[in-house]
C-alpha cells in the first residue's frame, strides 16, 4: 500500500486517539460538579506553558471520565484568596459549563461528538486543554451540508462552520452595534452558499442600500425606480393602513372600501390571467374578498362612488363617500407611491412580477436587493409587508419547493418590541414567517443592533444567533433571554468582541464558541453611508447648483448615492 492510500485511512477516530496519546501535561482537577457546571482548581503555575496554551475565557478543556471524553467552557476564572507573599501559592479556580462529549472511538465505531453528558466527572479528574484534534473533529464540517465562515478563535487554525440547513430553516439572527460587522458577516454567510448552491433564492430588504456591489453578477437590484409593486396586490390591511395611518376617524370610509372593493375585482375577473380564469370558468367569482390577488383600477373604485353618490340625497350620508374619493385620488398622485399606483394601465403581472422577486428561474442572479435608502418610512414599510407576506403565501402555495431566504436589515424598524409601534401588517407578516416559514420553505435572516426593541417572538424563534459586539446592557440582557443558557457566559464577552468576531450559538453550529469571520473582499464590502464629518467640514460647498438638486431630489422623492 502506498503512502497516499495509507494516509487516506487514517479516520477522524485515530485522530482523537493520537491526541489522547499526545495530551499534554494536566492543568488542573475537579473539585466540584453541580448540574451543568464544573469548578477546576489548577495545578501550580507552569512558567513553560506560553499562553496559547494557558486557559482563557472561552477556551474549551476536556475531562476523561473513563467512558467518554467530556468538554467544558471556561466561562469564569479567579483567585479567591490571593496570597500576599510573593513566594506563596494561590488557589486559582476556573468555572466550566459542561456542553457536551465526545464518545471514545471503538473497532467498530468512530468518536462521535453529542450535546449533552451522559457521564458526568467526578472528583479529582484530570482536566487538559483541548486538543488541536479535538476541536478540528468538533468543528469539522459535515459534508457539503457545512461551510466555512470563519475561524475558531481558541485556535485560528481550525476553521468555522456552520450548517446550511439548520442556518435557513430554523431562522437566524446577526446582532451587534453599528460598525460591527453585521452587513459584512451576511454578505460573507450569503456568498458562500450561494457558491455552492448556485440555485438558491435570496431577497435581501436593504433600508442602507449598502449591499447593491457585494454579490456582482449574483444579484438584481431593485428601487422605486425599477420596481413596480402593483396596488392590487396589498392586503386590504396593507392598503388601509396606506390610507389612513392610524385608522383615526375613518371607520365609515373603511367600510365602504371594504364594500366596492370586491365589487371592482369582480368588474375584471374575466380580463384577468391563470387563477382568476379559473375562478371565472367555475363561477366562484361570489368567492371574491378583498384580499383576493385580482387586478382592478383605482378609477373603477371612484366610478363605484360616483355612482352611489348620485343616489344619495341625504348629503350628510355623503361625507364618508367624497372623503375617501379625495384620498383615493390623492394616494394616486403621491410621487412617494408612484410604484404602487403610478401605472395608467392595469394588467395581471402576478407571475412576473413573483418571478422577478424570488428569481424562479434563477438565470445566473439567485439573490434580489430591494433598496429602501431615501424612502419615506411608511412606504418602506409597506414594501417590507408585502415582500415577507407574498414570499410566505408562495412558500404555502407551492409546498416548499422553492425555498426562499428572506434577509430583514435593521429589523427592529418593522418589528419592533412594542405593538402600537410600526406598521402592524409588516410586523404580523414577518412573526407568521418565524412561527411557520419553516413549514413551507421560507426562512428568515434578521439583524438589528437593539435586540430591546426587536419583536421577541421573532428573536425567540431564531436557532441560531450570532451576537457581534454589543456594549449596551438593555440589549445584552434580552439576547441573554434568546439563548440557551449554556451559552450566556460567553455573552459576557460581548462588550470586548473585536470588528468581525461574533459569539456563535444555536442549531447552526456545532457548539456555543466566539469565531471570527473570514475578510471579505475588497469589492464585496458593504458600502458605507456614514458621514465624515472632518472630511466634509474641510472644504466649502461652492457649487452654486448644491442646493438647487438636493430640493429637487427631495420633491422626487429620490435618494442619490455618492460615488465611491
Amino acid at each position: 500500500m502506498s503512502q497516499a492510500a495509507a494516509a487516506e485511512t487514517v479516520t477522524a477516530a485515530d485522530k482523537l486517539k493520537a491526541a489522547a496519546q499526545r495530551r499534554k501535561q494536566r492543568l488542573g482537577e475537579v473539585v466540584s460538579v453541580n448540574g451543568s457546571h464544573a469548578l477546576v482548581m489548577l495545578d501550580e503555575d507552569r512558567p513553560d506553558l506560553d499562553r496559547v496554551h494557558r486557559p482563557q475565557l472561552g477556551a474549551i478543556l476536556s475531562i476523561d471520565t473513563g467512558a467518554c471524553i467530556v468538554l467544558g467552557l471556561v466561562s469564569a476564572m479567579s483567585v479567591p484568596a490571593p496570597s500576599l507573599d510573593s513566594a506563596g501559592k494561590d488557589l486559582r479556580i476556573i468555572e466550566l459549563e459542561l456542553i457536551g462529549e465526545f464518545t471514545k472511538p471503538t473497532q467498530k465505531t468512530p468518536a462521535r461528538f453529542r450535546r449533552g453528558v451522559s457521564t458526568y466527572p467526578t472528583l479529582h479528574d484530570e482536566v487538559q486543554l483541548a486538543a488541536r484534534e479535538e476541536l478540528a473533529a468538533l468543528f469539522a464540517a459535515n459534508g457539503s451540508a457545512s461551510i466555512r465562515i470563519g475561524v475558531v478563535k481558541q485556535d485560528v487554525a481550525i476553521p468555522a462552520t456552520v450548517s446550511v440547513n439548520e442556518l435557513f430553516s430554523r431562522h437566524c439572527a446577526i446582532l451587534g452595534t453599528t460598525g460591527a460587522g453585521k452587513s459584512c458577516a451576511i454578505t460573507l454567510m450569503l456568498s458562500a452558499v450561494l457558491q455552492r448552491y448556485r440555485n438558491g433564492h435570496v431577497v435581501i430588504l436593504d433600508p442602507h442600500n449598502e449591499y447593491s456591489h457585494c454579490f456582482g453578477q449574483d444579484a438584481v437590484v431593485f428601487d422605486t425606480s425599477s420596481l413596480t409593486l402593483p396596488f392590487w396586490m396589498l392586503t386590504f390591511e396593507e392598503l388601509v393602513e396606506i390610507l389612513y395611518p392610524g385608522r383615526v376617524n375613518c371607520a365609515e370610509e373603511i367600510e365602504i372600501l371594504a364594500d366596492i372593493i370586491p365589487q371592482a375585482k369582480r368588474m375584471n375577473i374575466g380580463a384577468a390571467a391563470s387563477g382568476a380564469k379559473l375562478m371565472a370558468d367555475r363561477r366562484d367569482a361570489a368567492t371574491i374578498t378583498v384580499d383576493t390577488p385580482i387586478p382592478y383600477r383605482i378609477s373603477e373604485l371612484l366610478t363605484l362612488i360616483d355612482k352611489t353618490l348620485g343616489s344619495l340625497e341625504n348629503a350628510r350620508a355623503t361625507g364618508p363617500y367624497k372623503r375617501l374619493r379625495a384620498r383615493l385620488h390623492g394616494i394616486g398622485q403621491d410621487a412617494r407611491y408612484g410604484f404602487m399606483f403610478g401605472s395608467l394601465t392595469v394588467q395581471d403581472t402576478m407571475s412576473e412580477f413573483l418571478s422577478q422577486l424570488f428569481r424562479i428561474p434563477v438565470e445566473g442572479s439567485p439573490v434580489s436587493i430591494i433598496e429602501l435608502g431615501g424612502l419615506p418610512v411608511e412606504v418602506a414599510q409597506v414594501i417590507v409587508s408585502v415582500v415577507a407576506r407574498l414570499a410566505f403565501e408562495f412558500g404555502l402555495w407551492s409546498h416548499g419547493a422553492a425555498p426562499i431566504a428572506l434577509v430583514v436589515e435593521d429589523a427592529h424598524r418593522y418589528a419592533p418590541a412594542k405593538e402600537n409601534v410600526g406598521f402592524a401588517p409588516t410586523r404580523k407578516a414577518l412573526v407568521r414567517i418565524a412561527k411557520e416559514g419553516r413549514k413551507v420553505g421560507v426562512s428568515l435572516w434578521v439583524a438589528s443592533q437593539r435586540p430591546t426593541e426587536l419583536d421577541g417572538t421573532i428573536l425567540s424563534q431564531c436557532n441560531t444567533i450570532f451576537a457581534m459586539r454589543l456594549a449596551n446592557q438593555a440589549d445584552q440582557e434580552a439576547l441573554r433571554a434568546a439563548v440557551p443558557d449554556a451559552s450566556t457566559s460567553l455573552l459576557s464577552c460581548l462588550p470586548s468582541l473585536g470588528l468581525g468576531e461574533a459569539i456563535a450559538v444555536g442549531e447552526g453550529v456545532p457548539l456555543p464558541t466566539r469565531i471570527r469571520f473570514d475578510a471579505l473582499p475588497r469589492e464585496a464590502v458593504p458600502r458605507s453611508l456614514t458621514a465624515s464629518f472632518t472630511d466634509g467640514w474641510s472644504v466649502d460647498v461652492d457649487d452654486k447648483n448644491f442646493i438647487a438638486r438636493i430640493v429637487e431630489q427631495w420633491r422626487a422623492q429620490k435618494l442619490l448615492l455618492p460615488d465611491v
